[in-house]
């Protein structure tokens, strides 16, 4: 039986934008992933004042849809109450019944924090995490060595992105073309998101 190498890039994607996008490029080719999921947060527990949903998952699914290699999961977004990743991952796990190795795609200052998620144990024993490093954020070297070689570190091309930054640049009326793909662009503008 051939193992696939499946990456899940779990994120609440509020908005999407073309560094989420390299980020999991990068990822698929450094680490030789068949495919990578995007996986947006349903009801994330550690984040509030988060936008609908629906929206989220649409933008995701908008972005990524010019990527063969790319693929989008409602797992969260149609699960009841707070979402987890130890839970994504076991169900994830279960669904590919050892016919799957899964790689977790993450920002490194996120995965910096993996020791407050709920269950981080478990979290860090059902996949190999993928930390993206940041301009301005790299795991300290303490840190690493406390996740053993449950951690890879992934350099990818400096862009200064972020959804906070895209979020107020909307509310300010400035534009975000080249930030986000075009069809988010559109879907943004068209739902009147992030406006106050």
């Amino acid at each position: 039986m051939t193992v696939r190498r499946i990456g899940i890039m779990g994120g609440t994607f509020d908005p999407i934008h073309n560094g989420h996008l390299v980020c999991a490029e990068e990822a698929r080719h450094q680490f030789e992933l068949d495919e990578v999921i995007f996986v947006p947060a349903g009801n994330p527990w550690q984040k509030s004042g988060v936008s609908y949903a629906e929206d989220r998952y649409l933008l995701t699914v908008l972005a990524t849809a010019s990527n063969q290699r790319f693929s989008v999961s409602r797992i969260e977004i149609d699960r009841a109450g707070p979402t987890y990743t130890h839970d994504t991952l076991r169900i994830l796990g279960d669904f590919y019944a050892g016919s799957a190795l899964l790689f977790f795609i993450s920002g490194a200052d996120a995965v910096a924090e993996i020791l407050s998620w709920k269950d981080p144990q478990s979290v860090l024993d059902q996949a190999h995490f993928i930390a993206a490093s940041r301009p301005t954020y790299e795991l300290g070297p303490r840190l690493l060595e406390s996740f053993g070689d449950r951690v890879s570190v992934m350099e990818i091309p400096a862009l200064a992105i972020s959804s906070t930054g895209i979020r107020q640049r909307v509310s300010s009326g400035r534009p975000v073309r080249y930030l986000v793909p075009r069809e988010v662009d559109h879907y943004i503008a068209a739902n009147g998101m992030y406006l106050d």
